[in-house]
């Protein structure tokens, strides 16, 4: 049986004081459900306080984001070891900003995911298609590439420690949503093409989150498709009874 997965995406928001803030109300508001598994992503100066915060919870920890190489000279980088070491076990990697504005690479996130295999993290492995490549009909043809190019070079036992994250680049921040069933019908492509790489198995163990504009209004309408595994969450995950409402919509 898949997990259910609500995680956050906090971006470049909350300052030490309103990460405190917000994870105390995720702690106090938080009463855990069995099968569902709630992430949050702060910021790098804010991870340490964070996992030291919920470490006795039942909510995870995960950065937003890493460096491909394990040391070195790339000031401002942030590399699998430090985060390791303060405790962090789960990276989100292809964010869509990350490869819009970054210019990352699937060559480079190719690495990225090598680095955190190596350093036994999991990774949220982020995919999916800009307005133009949907409006073209290339929508699968770009997910596809970016899962081959980026994450279908590791081997079987690597995949027991990956999820994907589908995000329609279109409706996320703009307040447009795919509907359940285009929702649907992408989770369904990109298990189908975890399968025809992996086996029908392999396929089925892996949970896909959607990431594109989830509220408490739509999250339980899109959680029920076959293929949706649970979000990939922005904007609603900075106000926890957003965040929470979201997690329950499994119940």
């Amino acid at each position: 049986m898949r997990d259910k997965i609500v995680a956050g995406n906090w971006k470049m928001n909350n300052d030490l004081a309103e990460t405190e803030d917000l994870l105390s109300k995720i702690k106090l508001e938080w009463e855990g459900t069995e099968g569902v598994r709630v992430i949050v992503a702060p910021s790098f100066t804010n991870l340490h306080h964070a996992f030291e915060s919920l470490r006795d919870t039942q909510v995870e920890v995960a950065a937003q984001n890493m460096n491909q190489h394990e040391n070195g000279a790339y000031t401002g980088e942030v590399s699998a070891k430090m985060l390791t070491s303060i405790g962090i076990k789960t990276v989100i990697l292809g964010h869509s900003e990350r490869r819009a504005i970054f210019k990352e690479t699937d060559e480079v996130l190719a690495e990225k995911v090598n680095t955190a295999l190596k350093n036994d993290m999991e990774v949220i492995f982020c995919c999916g298609e800009e307005l133009k490549e949907r409006k073209n009909n290339d929508h699968f043809e770009v997910v596809k590439g970016q899962l081959e190019n980026g994450l279908f070079h590791i081997s079987e036992e690597a995949l027991e420690k990956v999820v994907v994250a589908y995000e329609p680049v279109w409706a996320i921040g703009t307040g447009e949503t795919a509907s359940p069933e285009q929702a649907q019908e992408m989770h369904a492509f990109i298990r189908k093409s975890i399968e025809e790489k992996y086996g029908k198995d392999k396929a089925a163990e892996v949970a896909i989150l959607y990431g594109g504009s989830v509220k408490p209004s739509n999250a339980k309408e899109i959680f029920a498709k076959e293929d949706v595994d649970g979000g990939l969450v922005g904007g609603a995950s900075l106000k926890a009874e957003d965040f929470l409402a979201i997690a329950r919509a499994f119940n």
